[in-house]
C-alpha cells in the first residue's frame, strides 16, 4: 500500500448512508456464505454529521479468519483489494485501489474485541455530538499533522479513540 493518497477529511456526506446500503447489499449476496450477521457501517461516514475520510468503512461478522479465507476472492469479483494488514484480527480490503480508495472492508471474528469496539465507538458517537466534534477537530489537527502517512495519523487517534471505548462500553454502547 505504498502510493496512498494524502489524507483528507471532508464535511459529512447525506449521501454516505445510501452508499453504504447499496454496497452492503451487494457484499451480503457475495459473501453470503462466510457473513454471519448484519454488515454493519462502521467508521465516521457512519455518524451522522462528522466530518470524515471520504472512505465507507464496512463491517462484517465472520465464525473465523481462517473458515473465511475464500471470501478474500469473492470480495475481489466487487473490486475489493486484501491487504494483510493486522492480519491476526482480521481481512482488510479497500476499494477500487489503495491510492484512491472509496471503501474499506472490514472481515472480522463475531464478537472479537474489534468488532465490539467498532460498534460500541460508533453507538457512542452517534449518540453523544459533543464527543464526535471533539473526534472531528482531533482528526483535521491529526490530518494537517500526518497528511502522507496514514499509519502515523491513526496511531495518534488511538488513544482518544481507547477512551471513548471505554466510557461506550461502561455505559452499555456494547453490541453483545
Amino acid at each position: 500500500m505504498n502510493a496512498e493518497a494524502p489524507i483528507e477529511i471532508v464535511a459529512y456526506d447525506p449521501a454516505w448512508p445510501a452508499v453504504f446500503r447499496q454496497e452492503s447489499d451487494e457484499l451480503t449476496h457475495v459473501l453470503a456464505p462466510w457473513v454471519v450477521r448484519a454488515i454493519e457501517h462502521i467508521g465516521s461516514t457512519a455518524v451522522p454529521g462528522l466530518s470524515a475520510k471520504p472512505v465507507i468503512d464496512i463491517m462484517a461478522a465472520v465464525i473465523s479468519l481462517e473458515s473465511s479465507r475464500p471470501a478474500i476472492t469473492a470480495a475481489a469479483r466487487l473490486g475489493y483489494c486484501y491487504f494483510p494488514y493486522q492480519p491476526d484480527l482480521e481481512h482488510w480490503f479497500c476499494k477500487p485501489s489503495a491510492s484512491h480508495r472509496t471503501h474499506h472492508l472490514h472481515l472480522v471474528p463475531v464478537d472479537s474485541a474489534q468488532w465490539i469496539r467498532s460498534i460500541a465507538f460508533r453507538d457512542y458517537l452517534r449518540a453523544n455530538p459533543d464527543v464526535g466534534a471533539e473526534y472531528a477537530e482531533l482528526k483535521e489537527r491529526l490530518a494537517g499533522r500526518f497528511r502522507l502517512d496514514r499509519e502515523a495519523y491513526t496511531r495518534a487517534k488511538a488513544p482518544f479513540i481507547d477512551s471513548i471505548v471505554e466510557k461506550a462500553i461502561a455505559s452499555g454502547f456494547s453490541p453483545r
